[in-house]
């Protein structure tokens, strides 16, 4: 959901990581200076595409964060006990959000927040004791954007959507981001967003802004300027299940896109409900809240306790690493 912002470097060879991006309500975003920029790089435990690996984040000092609550929703937004409040009146014409970039484009392993984990590191989704990985869909190969979420932002799964009827899924508000640049590196990009499908995991498509573009400010723009990619995005959120013996997909809205403004409604709307997730005013259930810079949240932690968090989680990985090593040569593989 996206002038021209770096992204968020990756140590899984640059595939997995977050991406600043810049969401701007009004005309498309021109040339200008170039902001200062919170800095994040991710740091690996466990091997790539194990049940046991885990990508943590840290910020620019090099300390432990949760990419679900401490990378702020919103690009240098004023900030109360990590918790960012409202802009001055004259900031309200644009807006800047992070996304964390779960899934490049063109992959197919189901890499996903690990919600209910402390620090909230990104793993490999695990079904049935399997990793997952979404099937080719004709004629796509893998995930055909770069697919992640909104940081600060939560679906309460006891809270009804009343454009939807709908309860929230229990995640972050889930991103699909059609640019041209394919999955996390350095570098810089130019977001906006034209809107969204809801589908029924209520993902939200977001264009980033080609250098040969100068005017996608909302949906009808995608269709000018990508023509065929919201058809693509539907029918692939549409089948994409099929190949696991599971039913077709059904959207909200019969399929609609929604304006960009309908979008930002329900980020607002989320990070109010993230806000109340942090604040222990609701019932997460499972999810883990652990974070170090929200101050007045009940579950703030101390770097220490952070790093250590994270140590902890690496000894569980590399003691599971060794176990299954052992089942595998008493089954001669």
């Amino acid at each position: 959901m996206r002038a021209l912002l770096p992204l968020l470097r990756s140590a899984w060879g640059g595939r997995t990581g977050a991406l600043v991006v810049r969401l701007r309500e009004g005309a498309a975003a021109g040339p200008g200076p170039r902001r200062a920029m919170a800095s994040y790089r991710t740091e690996e435990r466990g091997q790539p595409h194990s049940p046991g690996y885990r990508l943590f984040f840290k910020n620019e000092a090099g300390h432990y964060i949760s990419p679900f609550h401490d990378i702020p929703l919103k690009v240098e937004s004023k900030e109360e006990n990590g918790i960012p409040t409202k802009r001055a009146r004259n900031d309200e014409s644009e807006n800047l959000f992070n996304m964390v970039v779960e899934v490049p484009r063109w992959t197919n392993a189901k890499m996903e927040i690990a919600t209910e984990e402390p620090l909230n590191p990104i793993k490999q989704d695990v079904k049935d004791g399997k990793l997952r990985y979404v099937a080719n869909i004709f004629p796509h190969k893998g995930y055909i954007w770069n697919y992640g979420a909104l940081p600060q932002t939560w679906e309460d799964p006891h809270r009804n959507d009343k454009s939807t009827d709908c309860c929230g899924d229990n995640d972050p508000i889930d991103v699909c981001e059609i640019g041209s640049k394919v999955g996390c590196s350095n570098g810089t990009l130019c977001f906006l967003p034209p809107s969204a499908p809801r589908s029924i995991r209520n993902e939200f498509l977001f264009l980033t802004k080609s250098l040969l573009v100068s005017s996608l400010t909302d949906i009808d723009d995608v269709r000018k300027y990508k023509p065929g990619y919201l058809e693509a995005t539907l029918n692939w959120f549409r089948f994409y299940k099929v190949p696991e013996g599971k039913p077709e997909n059904h959207f909200a809205f019969n399929g609609e896109f929604k304006n960009k403004a309908f979008a930002l409604e329900v980020i607002k709307s989320t990070h109010e409900c993230w806000k109340a997730l942090l604040m222990k005013q609701c019932d997460g259930g499972a999810i883990s809240c652990t974070n170090v810079q929200i101050c007045d949240s009940p579950y703030h932690c101390a770097q220490e306790k952070a790093r250590s968090l994270v140590e902890s989680v690496s000894s569980s990985i590399s003691k599971g690493s060794h176990e299954e090593e052992q089942v595998w040569h008493f089954l001669g593989k």
